[in-house]
Parts: C-alpha cells; structure tokens; sequence
C-alpha cells in the first residue's frame, strides 16, 4: 500500500515534467505539494522520507494530531483550508510556513496582530474566487488588488503569490479561464509595483486539472488523492467552513 504512494507520486512527477516540456518551461519551476488531509501520519511520513517534503492540510485539527508524528522528519507544512480566526493561535504553533488560503481583511488583521505579539511572520498566498462559484471562497477577482494592497500594510504578512481553486468541469476550456484568470491578475499586480508584495507563486491544479494549470504558469500543484487514494468524504467537507 505505501510502495503504491510513492509510485503514485513519480506518475504525477512524470506528469508535471511532461507538462512542463510542451509549455516550454522547466520542471524545477513547478513545485509539487501533496494535500494531506485525512491521511494517516504514518502514510505521510512514507513520502517525506523518500524526499516529497511539501505538504499541506485543510484543517487545522490535522495539523495538531500529525504534528508530533511527523516532526522528526524534515518537511515543509502550508495550510490550504479555509482559516477561521478563531484557529489562528493553534496553526501558528505547529510549524505552518505558509498560509494558501487568505481572503478576508478581518482574518488577515488578527493573524497580524497574533503574529506581532509573538514576534514571528509569515508567508500568505491571496486566495482568488476564479470560478465565481458561492461554493468556493476565495476574494473576487475585481477586489483583489485593493484586497492585496490593505494585507501589504501588515508587515508580519508576506504575500508570495496567489491561489485558486479551478472549477470543477471535464471541460478543459472552462477550467483553463480560471487559471488564466489568476494570471492575469498576478501580471496586473507585478506591474503594480506594491511595496512589500512577490508575486512568485501561483497554487492552482490538483490532478484533474494539472497540465492546464502548468500551461497558464502554476507555480505549485497541489495532489492529495491521485497520492494517497480516495478519502471517506466528499471534497466539498473539507473547503466547507463548518
């Protein structure tokens, strides 16, 4: 069962570099995140030790129940689920180095304020709403630049880049605007020159939609069941805020 992670992880990795190779880019510029939610420690730790080191969950009582097991082994954990406020103080205590999912000035100011009083930054992603979907979170794309310029003032937050959640369809041209959307806009705020914002990074593509991502610049893909097989719930439970 664990030898088949692994094998899972190199068809992905062949995937990604094929990708990379049709849209003239080099593979070492996409970064491939395995989203670990609801798999055991143990599982995880499989891919750490054969050195996939980027990982992330949606909920932050995962992150609190994997922490101890997973700590020896050198990895780099990013959240990707939608914050509640209210959960800021138990992420910022299990090595969390980069936030995917922030979307609310509410949220960003007291993940400000919480950084501040422990002295510590930290990395954030600007969640984008591409799809325009109720379903999904994320800003609007028409408030995203004055969104990004009010976190800009917060000095403990850097932003990185941006994140979205494709739509998800079979086809592939309604899920190519999405990505195409997020770049767009991280064209429009690279010319914008804020002070204190990188827009290295573009999170978007999970397994379904990897090669169209990729060809629209995607910088991390994030895959969690083409890895570590099928989950006991449904995708929506977890991008759900309840």
């Amino acid at each position: 069962m664990n030898e088949d992670i692994l094998s899972n992880i190199d068809l992905i990795q062949e995937r990604i570099n094929r990708a990379c190779i049709k849209s003239k880019r080099s593979p070492d510029e996409v970064k491939l995140l395995l989203a670990t939610k609801t798999v055991p420690a143990a599982r995880i730790r499989m891919a750490l030790q054969a050195g996939h080191t980027l990982i992330a969950e949606n909920k932050v009582q995962e992150l609190k129940e994997k922490y101890e097991a997973l700590q020896e082994v050198p990895h780099t954990n990013h959240f990707i689920g939608h914050l509640q406020s209210n959960k800021i103080k138990d992420l910022l205590k299990y090595n969390v180095s980069c936030i995917q999912s922030l979307d609310r000035l509410d949220l960003a100011e007291k993940l400000h304020q919480r950084l501040k009083m422990e002295h510590k930054t930290i990395d954030v992603l600007i969640q984008v709403n591409t799809s325009f979907e109720a379903s999904k979170f994320g800003v609007d794309p028409g408030d995203a630049i004055a969104f990004i310029k009010q976190v800009a003032a917060l000095d403990t937050l850097n932003i990185k880049g941006l994140m979205t959640i494709g739509i998800f369809s079979a086809e592939t041209e309604q899920v190519r605007k999405c990505f195409r959307l997020l770049k767009d806009l991280q064209q429009q705020i690279i010319a914008l020159h804020i002070p204190g914002v990188d827009m290295t990074e573009l999170s978007m593509g999970m397994s379904a939609d990897l090669e169209t991502a990729i060809a629209e610049g995607a910088t991390i893909i994030r895959v969690g069941t083409a890895i570590f097989g099928q989950r006991i719930y449904p995708d929506s439970y977890y991008w759900n805020e309840q």
